[in-house]
């Protein structure tokens, strides 16, 4: 299954993810998943509903990783040709206000860390394309991030703004980051790891007093939800923040509260000049 994983190209996070799931499969029934079939498949599935209570975008992702292991690995995609991914609930991303992002960023005390998050919210990045940058990414001449390989493998390129390329260059002359990464870890040749910038983020979250839910992703959606709110069209968020469908990128007009405020209901022009067009 390793061995199909890379040639089939799956990013690394998902390949691990992948491999955890099938592992755990074949460990609840202490037997290899080529003498189990459809049965305990869904007994499988089950169990992780009823006992472990996951949610159903965990329940795709386990899912996903047993139609890989039949269909690719195994080669009995009979098995699980009849198991379809559970509906996901529609939630709507957490976003912070532009005030609490500048209290949050202001109580991360490791500079590391910090320009980690800042690029995260400063122009939409995953956290692993912002741990996955290479000095040599940053073209400060011309003010560009070039993400290389992002989600789906697919190459972009972000404006820093005046702001932003400020705050790299003090960074780069106070931490001289050596290894090739941009934000190495305690092993220069490795970048930081996503725990320990999220752990950081906690913390700064609680010095901050910020009760919200905060993750490196929703400082993600803050950028693209405070975009919307200054004005961007929802075609050019889509291209920053390299979805590949503009569905993915919808729901930030759910939560763009300027945008929403300023809509009104057809109820407050009726018997105006403007309600001439209800007629």
């Amino acid at each position: 299954m390793v061995e199909d994983l890379k040639l089939r190209g799956l990013a690394p996070i998902t390949a691990a993810t992948y491999l955890r799931y099938a592992q755990r499969f074949a460990d609840h029934y202490g037997r290899s998943p080529l003498k189990l079939g459809e049965e305990e498949v869904r007994a499988f599935l089950l169990h992780r509903v009823r006992e472990d209570g996951v949610s159903s975008s965990t329940q795709a992702v386990c899912l996903a990783s047993l139609k890989f292991l039949y269909r690719v690995t195994l080669n009995r995609p009979e098995v699980v040709a009849r198991l379809a991914c559970p509906r996901r609930a529609q939630r709507l991303p957490d976003v912070l206000t532009g005030t609490e992002v500048q209290r949050l960023l202001g109580c991360i005390t490791a500079i590391r860390h910090r320009m980690a998050c800042t690029l995260c919210y400063g122009i939409g990045l995953r956290i692993s394309e912002t741990l996955a940058l290479r000095p040599e990414h940053i073209d400060s001449v011309r003010g560009i991030v070039h993400v290389r390989q992002g989600k789906g493998r697919r190459d972009r390129d972000l404006p820093l703004g005046i702001k932003l390329l400020a705050q790299l260059r003090d960074y780069w002359k106070i931490a001289r980051p050596t290894g090739g990464y941009l934000f190495p870890g305690a092993n220069p040749e490795r970048p930081v790891t996503r725990n320990a910038v999220c752990d950081a983020l906690q913390q700064a979250a609680r010095s901050a007093r910020i009760r919200k839910r905060v993750t490196p992703h929703v400082l993600r959606h803050s950028f693209a939800t405070h975009l919307l709110e200054m004005g961007v069209d929802l075609r050019s968020i889509q291209v920053l923040l390299g979805h590949s469908r503009i569905e993915s990128s919808l729901r930030y007009l759910h939560v763009a509260r300027e945008r929403l405020a300023s809509i009104g209901s057809p109820l407050d022009v009726i018997g105006t000049p403007q309600g001439e067009v209800l007629r």
